[in-house]
């Protein structure tokens, strides 16, 4: 490519012309060494012819005088005919011999060429053959062809070099001109000039191939854009390929699977970091060593090697999983969990490149879901089975009773007194001593009893293959076990009972839900029965027929509720010194199926055991806030603005949604809580201390008054009274009823009241029956007073 201000030359002209001026120079020498050969030999020819001329002429006059010495007599006209001769062919000299006579004629040159002749006749009369001899000298014939090649090499270049310039004009004209102008228009065209086009006007070649060009130029430049698109896609593609190869290199790289790569000979092509710390082998190390080499892998639990996945990847052409519980042997001999899949890689025409293997580490996964498996069939404080795990083994326990007719035992366990350590020392403590139950338990039963905690601190085992006396025998030992059992907490002793409901399983008692109420039943008849016992179901048993009946009604309590078939009663409080009816206490009546009113001693236990409360609790609540909503506070007699008080459950106050319900409850029906006042037993508030004070705490923010009710039943009535915000303390009735014919019960509700007044709390007397008993409480101070004597139930009207 020529540079800038270099401009082009045209050199093929010249070389033509070059070519041809040498080429006729050839020619012309060829046809210069012919012409003179020629001309030399027709010299010759024309001297030989010359000479041989004057010679005949000579021998004519010879024969004419025929007497010798001819050359004296006939002198002066051989003279005269040499003479025209002479200067006619251009012969230097000319020498004649007859004897001793010589005619001389003309100066002869040493380079003369010489041709003799001898002429021959007879004298007259005479037979002697006389001779002449005659020399001609003329100019050497070299020096003629010399002469004659230098003009006529000189003639011949002259007319060569005249050619070569008249033929250097034509090509110049004809070759170099058009060249030149094709060779700027392309330079033109390099340099970016895309409207530039070659002359395709001449009628000649470089006429057909500027038009060709120029067709090729536009083909080009019609094309451009896709081309420019093209390239511009390439370029795209190109730039994506190279992220994409980065992105999956940087992918490879970083991702926690292992990437292992192998060709088609099993042998390892690629290596990800993930792979080299989990094979332990660098790329380096393993390239091109045959996968199987360093690809150990077993069955997790017995160790045996498992079947080359790969060649069966390959064989198959399809991915191949390893078995589920594989592990894979390291470098350094770890046994680490895998799972791993192999897939095949193939070409566009779908064969077999090799292989690429992904592998991931699950040693991690493989503990959680072992700890997750035992933490779903365990329980995680007593490392006992759980609830679900117990009913699986029951159920498979069940299913080998029908088909073979064999004889279980199933006990139910629930400690007795374990909230007096959980109340006393705290929940840790309760924890502590379910954790040391197991060791009890493995003294008495068999390493293949099942045993389970169900919940809290209640507790099942199935004792498969033994009959009903001998479970009885086995339930009374551990009784014993743990009756005898001391628990300890910071210097404190406990003495831990059980209640244990033993039920018989065989074929005509093989149904789960038959077998597990069964068994509850009998725990809590033992329970019923004074506790630390060990209750043996049996059909006919009373105690069992009334529990079966608190099941029953827990159908009929749930119609209930769908059904809305409870109602409300109230019963007054009243002032003890004032007969003021100031608070009035909200009681609650189901309807059955047929509009009678049923009683709450009737429903509520089986309510309170099968966990119905909470609802019920709700129900009322609803109901109350509704009524006050509609009807107001104040008396519809005298006016005054009244207390409903309102009974809560132990469910209701673990329920730690009741608080965010009773709030929305006040907003919707816009009430004040100044007006309401919760009941709480004694003892559910001290089996919840903490709950039951975090709940009365936040609802007295809000203006809530809070009363305990049956105060003075529990054990440790006094001990906890002063960690509980209470407004009112109820004295338990059993203390009341009596008051005036029983001086304990008299002392004791003197103490209760003395504890209110120290207290500042508002004392109220449950089961006042006369009026006696109403005279009585009125001289030891209570405040309040509700029973029979002052009120009873009524309805509420909420028209």
């Amino acid at each position: 490519m020529q540079t800038e201000g270099q401009k082009f030359e045209v050199k093929l002209p010249a070389r033509i012309t070059g070519l041809v001026f040498w080429g006729l120079v050839f020619i012309g020498l060829f046809l210069a060494v012919i012409v003179l050969q020629q001309a030399e030999s027709d010299l010759k020819a024309e001297n030989l012819e010359e000479t041989l001329i004057i010679s005949y002429e000579i021998e004519e006059i010879i024969e004419q005088f025929s007497q010798p010495p001819v050359l004296q007599r006939a002198s002066g006209r051989i003279r005269s005919k040499i003479s025209e001769h002479m200067e006619e062919f251009g012969f230097h000299a000319i020498r004649l011999y007859e004897e001793d006579q010589t005619l001389s004629m003309g100066e002869i040159n040493d380079s003369d060429d010489l041709y003799e002749f001898t002429i021959h006749y007879y004298p007259l009369g005479s037979s002697d053959l006389h001779a002449v001899r005659l020399e001609i000298y003329c100019t050497n014939s070299k020096d003629v062809i010399s002469d004659i090649r230098k003009n006529f090499l000189l003639s011949i270049g002259i007319g060569v070099f005249v050619f070569g310039l008249f033929l250097q004009r034509i090509l110049q004209k004809m070759l170099s001109i058009p060249f030149q102008k094709m060779v700027m228009t392309a330079d033109q065209f390099s340099k970016g000039n895309e409207d530039v086009r070659f002359d395709e006007q001449r009628a000649d070649e470089f006429g057909y191939l500027g038009k060709f060009i120029n067709n090729a130029i536009d083909t080009i430049l019609s094309n451009k854009n896709d081309l420019v698109l093209a390239l511009q896609r390439a370029s795209t593609s190109e730039i994506a390929l190279g992220l994409e190869k980065e992105r999956a290199e940087v992918t490879l790289h970083s991702i926690t699977d292992s990437v292992i790569t192998v060709d088609i000979d099993e042998c390892i092509v690629y290596l990800n970091p993930a792979g080299e710390k989990l094979l332990g082998y660098t790329i380096k190390e393993v390239s091109g060593v045959k996968f199987k080499d360093i690809f150990n892998v077993v069955e997790e639990s017995s160790g045996e090697p498992i079947d080359d996945a790969l060649h069966e990847c390959f064989v198959s052409g399809k991915t191949v999983h390893l078995p589920e519980h594989s592990s894979l042997i390291s470098k350094d001999d770890s046994v680490i969990s895998i799972e791993a899949s192999i897939a095949p890689m193939k070409v566009e025409t779908g064969d077999l490149m090799g292989a690429v293997i992904v592998i991931q580490d699950v040693s991690h996964t493989r503990r959680l879901t072992r700890q997750l498996s035992y933490q779903a069939s365990h329980d995680l404080l007593t490392g006992l089975y759980n609830r679900r795990k117990f009913e699986e083994y029951l159920e498979d326990i069940l299913i080998n009773v029908r088909e073979e007719d064999r004889h279980h035992a199933l006990f139910y366990l629930d400690l007795d007194n374990f909230k007096i350590v959980n109340d006393t020392c705290g929940h840790v403590a309760g924890d502590e001593l379910l954790k040391q139950l197991p060791t009890l338990f493995n003294e008495v039963f068999r390493s293949g009893d099942i045993i389970a905690r169900l919940g809290g601190d209640e507790f099942g085992i199935i004792l498969e293959n033994c009959g009903i006396q001998k479970a009885a025998s086995i339930a009374d030992k551990v009784r014993q076990k743990i009756k005898d059992y001391r628990f300890t907490w910071d210097d404190r002793t406990f003495e831990i009972g059980v209640s244990i409901g033993v039920i018989g399983i065989n074929a005509d008692n093989a149904e789960m839900s038959q077998v597990l109420s069964s068994a509850d039943v009998a725990c809590y008849a033992a329970k019923d029965s004074g506790r630390n016992r060990v209750h043996i179901y049996e059909p006919s048993d009373k105690v069992v027929s009334e529990r079966y009946g608190q099941m029953h009604w827990t159908a009929r309590i749930s119609k209930a509720l769908e059904d809305g078939r409870f109602t409300l009663y109230q019963q007054p409080i009243v002032g003890v010194a004032n007969k003021v009816r100031k608070h009035l206490e909200i009681l609650l009546r189901m309807i059955d199926e047929s509009g009678k009113i049923i009683p709450p001693g009737a429903f509520m236990p089986a309510a309170e055991r099968y966990g119905l409360m909470p609802d019920i609790d709700r129900w009322v609540i609803h109901e109350v806030f509704s009524y006050i909503a509609k009807s107001g506070t104040a008396d519809p007699v005298d006016g005054a603005e009244r207390v409903f008080a309102v009974n809560l459950s132990g469910d209701s106050i673990n329920d730690s949604s009741l608080l965010e319900y009773i709030l929305e409850q006040k907003k919707r029906q816009n009430i004040s809580l100044s007006n309401i006042c919760f009941e709480i037993t004694e003892t559910v508030a001290i089996s919840n201390l903490s709950k039951a004070s975090a709940f009365i705490n936040e609802l007295k923010e809000h203006g809530c008054q809070f009363a305990l009710d049956d105060f003075g039943s529990g054990l440790s009535s006094f001990a906890y009274l002063k960690n509980l915000p209470v407004n009112y303390l109820k004295i338990d009735g059993s203390f009341v009823r009596d008051i005036s014919r029983d001086m304990i019960d008299r002392t004791m509700v003197e103490s209760i009241q003395q504890i209110g007044n120290v207290m500042e709390l508002t004392t109220i007397a449950e089961h006042v029956e006369d009026e006696p008993t109403l005279n009585i409480l009125e001289e030891i101070g209570v405040h309040y007073a509700q029973g029979f004597h002052l009120g009873r139930p009524q309805a509420i009207d909420k028209s």
